[in-house]
């Protein structure tokens, strides 16, 4: 949801130029600051970003998005086995058009991924369906130790430069394996039905793998036994590698019907499983992809109707039906996606602290230049969840 000034918005910010009443209101009612998700020398992803937020150290758990995302679907990883996001992308000649094939239904990677297995899977290479364009492989025995370039920060850039290269000599044979799947998969997709019943409708095919993000299965600490105040909680995500944190943090991952990650996500339904889940627990994260996803394709009004859908559809409706219970609301995005950049950065990001009978700062609106004023100022690390965990 943060991003840069505009000049097509005079100047300011989406969140500036936006019209969102309930998050300006907990911001006046609550307290504010700033918050770096994303820690010196980690690339500015939404693993690193949303497990920052629980107040996990990164020089700790960080792996990667490929096991988290085999947590999500209850892919079991042994101490030998290497997770790897596999994305299913277009390309075009020389060209990487897009890192989701424009819009792929999770029905149609179901179809793409046991193909892949059977043209290219072995004893130690599986493919395995996620959700949408966001897959996984699995290597058994494969080297971590990889520089891989994540396909949403190479839109419209060549694909053969940005190939898997290793960081360390023992990794070559894995750069060498995964890249090979590269070139093959290329092969075997263009030839696949679907994919030409895609291009026959005007769809972008799914004609390629991207793998990268890899890593072993990570240690982290679940949050209950970090914070007596968390004694259940759960996890409300469309997205896969969102469930793997979840469930990693020892978190109960709720699906919501209709939920997309992407502009037409079911906020109500999101809302309402919120509502209900906190009513019996103590911690509920609420995640809502739409606005980064606008961000990677540079959709300036898109994003700024995911931000009104936000405010209005999600938000509200969770302030409403709270605002008489002692229920504390954190809102904060996990990183900025620039529309004029269309890929993650690593900027601190506003937050907003509001419960019952806190204290207000000053700030009146909730934004990336107001809040800089704010009371908490700029927190990093496990500060903002400590700081949270407090209000209760």
């Amino acid at each position: 949801m943060a991003d840069w000034a505009e000049e097509r918005l005079g100047g300011k910010t989406l969140l500036q130029y936006a019209d969102t009443p309930y998050m300006d209101m907990l911001a006046r009612k609550g307290r504010t600051g700033m918050l770096k998700t994303v820690p010196d020398g980690f690339h500015p992803g939404s693993e690193v970003a949303n497990s920052s937020i629980l107040g996990y150290d990164q020089r700790k758990v960080y792996e990667g998005r490929g096991p988290l995302e085999a947590a999500s679907i209850g892919v079991e990883l042994g101490p030998d086995d290497m997770a790897i996001r596999c994305n299913l992308v277009c390309i075009e000649g020389d060209i990487i058009k897009n890192h989701s094939c424009g819009r792929l239904e999770t029905e149609e990677a179901a179809i793409l991924m046991p193909y892949l297995q059977e043209k290219l899977g072995s004893d130690t290479v599986h493919f395995y369906t996620g959700v949408q364009y966001r897959n996984l492989l699995v290597i058994k025995g494969g080297n971590k130790h990889l520089h891989c370039t994540p396909p949403h920060d190479i839109p419209l850039h060549p694909w053969r430069p940005n190939l898997v290269k290793a960081e360390i000599p023992e990794a070559q044979a894995t750069a060498d394996l995964i890249n090979d799947l590269i070139i093959k998969s290329q092969e075997v997709l263009a030839e696949h039905p679907l994919n030409k019943q895609r291009i026959a409708e005007g769809k972008d095919p799914a004609n390629s793998i991207w793998p990268w993000a890899g890593g072993y299965r990570p240690s982290m600490i679940p949050l209950p036994e970090t914070f007596p105040q968390i004694k259940s909680g759960s996890m409300i995500t469309a997205v896969d590698l969102m469930r793997g944190i979840g469930k990693y943090a020892g978190l109960n991952v709720i699906d919501v019907e209709g939920a997309t990650g992407l502009y037409d996500t079911n906020y109500e339904g999101k809302a309402l499983a919120a509502i209900e889940a906190i009513k019996k627990q103590d911690f509920v994260y609420v995640h809502v992809e739409a606005t980064d996803e606008a961000g990677h394709d540079g959709d300036l009004d898109l994003k700024l109707k995911c931000i009104d859908y936000l405010d209005r559809r999600l938000i509200g409706p969770i302030f409403e039906a709270v605002k008489d219970e002692d229920v504390a609301i954190a809102v904060l995005p996990d990183h900025p996606t620039p529309v004029k950049h269309r890929t993650h950065t690593n900027e601190s990001v506003p937050f907003l602290i509001y419960a019952p009978g806190l204290e207000a700062d000053s700030v009146q609106t909730f934004d990336e230049e107001s809040c800089k004023s704010g009371y908490y100022g700029f927190l990093e690390g496990d500060q903002f969840i400590n700081e949270f965990m407090k209000i209760n």
